[in-house]
C-alpha cells in the first residue's frame, strides 16, 4: 500500500494518556493515524485531511463529540466520514439514538477492548478501501465511456465525411449521380404517396467544348463552379441540383403545382446560365459566355419509373441541341402513361 493510498484516522481525545493508549492500541492497524485534543483542533484537521474513519470522544470541554459530529455531518465535505464514539459514560437507548442522529455509526465503550476496537476499526477500513476501488473504477469507466463518445462522435464524423465525398462532385460540391438516383427515388416515392407531381429538369451547357479548347482546362473548372453557384443560389429551398458528369447538370422539383411552373423555372435558369461569367485563372482572365439546353419532364404526366423520367427530359434536352440551343423544351405527354 503506497503512501498515497495509505488510509487515514482521526483520534479525538482531550485527555493526552486517551491518545496515547488509542495510538498504541491502533499501531498494528495500516492506516496514518491523526490526533486531535480538542473538538476545534477535529474540524481543522477535517479542512486538510479526508479521513477514512473518525473515533471521537464524546465527554469534552468546550465542544463536546455531539457537536463535533453533528458539524461534520451537516458539512457536504465531511458528511460521509463514518463516525464511531468512544464513551465511558453509560448510554442508554435515548443517548444512542442522539449519537446517530448526528452522524454516528457504532460506539466504542471505555475501558476499551482491544480486540473489538481492532475489528471495527479493521471492517471501517476495508470499507473505505472499497469504496475508493469502487469510486476509481466508477472513474475510469467514466472516462472510457467519455473516450468511447470521443471515438464514436469521430467514426460518425469521418463517416459523413466519407458519405459526403462518394456522392458529391468534388469539383463543384453539388450532389453527384448517386445523390442524384437517391433523391429521385425519394422524390418518385414521395409524390406517389401523396398524389403529387415533380419535374426533372436536364441542362446541358451550350459551348463548354470551346472554354476548355481555347482557355484550358482549368478555365472550364471555374467556369463550371460558378454554373453550379448559380443553380445554387436560384433554386427553391426544396429543390435539388446535381452535377451528372462533365457539362451536365439536372434539377429536380418537387411538390409542383403544375408543368408551367417547371417550365417557367426553366426558362429562367437558362437566361441566368446565360449570363457572362467574369473568371480568372492563373494569370489569364476572361469574360466567358455560354448557353444552357433544358430539357424537362414532369412525374406522372409523363412517366411514372425514374428511368423513362430520365429518359425523356434527356431526349427534350437534345431536341433544344437540334433547334439551335440555349432553350426549354417539355417533353410530350404520352397517351399511354397512366392518369
Amino acid at each position: 500500500m503506497t503512501t498515497e493510498t495509505v488510509p487515514k484516522i482521526l483520534v479525538v481525545d482531550d485527555v493526552r494518556a486517551n491518545l496515547a493508549s488509542m495510538r498504541r492500541l491502533l499501531a498494528p492497524v495500516k492506516a496514518e493515524i491523526f490526533e486531535a485534543h480538542s473538538g476545534n483542533e477535529a474540524l481543522a484537521l477535517c479542512l486538510d485531511h479526508r479521513f477514512a474513519l473518525i473515533l471521537l470522544d464524546v465527554q469534552m470541554p468546550d465542544m463536546d463529540g455531539f457537536e463535533v459530529a453533528s458539524l461534520l455531518n451537516n458539512d457536504p465535505s465531511t458528511c460521509d466520514i463514518p463516525i464511531v464514539f468512544v464513551t465511558a459514560a453509560y448510554l442508554d437507548d435515548i443517548n444512542r439514538l442522539k449519537g446517530y442522529t448526528f452522524g454516528a455509526v457504532d460506539y466504542i465503550a471505555k475501558p476499551i477492548n482491544d480486540a473489538v476496537l481492532l475489528s471495527k476499526v479493521t471492517v471501517f477500513l476495508d470499507l473505505h478501501i472499497s469504496k475508493l476501488r469502487l469510486k476509481a473504477a466508477m472513474e475510469e469507466l467514466e472516462k472510457r465511456n467519455r473516450q468511447l463518445e470521443v471515438e464514436i462522435d469521430e467514426r460518425r464524423r469521418v463517416e459523413k465525411q466519407i458519405r459526403h465525398m462518394a456522392t458529391h462532385d468534388a469539383l463543384t460540391g453539388l450532389g453527384n449521380r448517386i445523390l442524384f438516383v437517391e433523391h429521385l427515388s425519394r422524390a418518385r416515392s414521395q409524390a406517389e404517396r401523396h398524389g403529387r407531381s415533380f419535374a426533372l429538369l436536364y441542362i446541358d451547357i451550350d459551348g463548354f467544348k470551346q472554354v476548355n479548347d481555347q482557355y484550358g482546362h482549368g478555365m472550364g473548372d471555374k467556369l463550371l463552379c460558378a454554373i453550379a453557384q448559380r443553380l445554387r443560389a436560384n433554386l427553391r429551398h426544396e429543390d435539388f441540383a446535381v452535377r451528372l458528369s462533365g457539362d451536365e447538370f439536372a434539377v429536380i422539383m418537387v411538390d409542383l403545382a403544375e408543368p408551367s411552373v417547371a417550365v417557367a423555372q426553366g426558362e429562367r435558369l437558362c437566361s441566368l446560365l446565360g449570363e457572362p461569367y467574369g473568371l480568372s485563372h492563373g494569370d489569364r482572365a476572361a469574360t466567358l459566355v455560354v448557353g444552357a439546353s433544358i430539357g424537362i419532364a414532369i412525374y406522372p404526366d409523363h412517366a411514372r419509373e425514374e428511368a423513362e423520367l430520365i429518359r425523356l427530359a434527356d431526349t427534350a434536352m437534345y431536341e433544344v441541341k437540334q433547334q439551335g440551343k440555349a432553350g426549354v423544351s417539355l417533353a410530350p405527354v404520352r397517351p399511354s402513361v397512366e392518369a
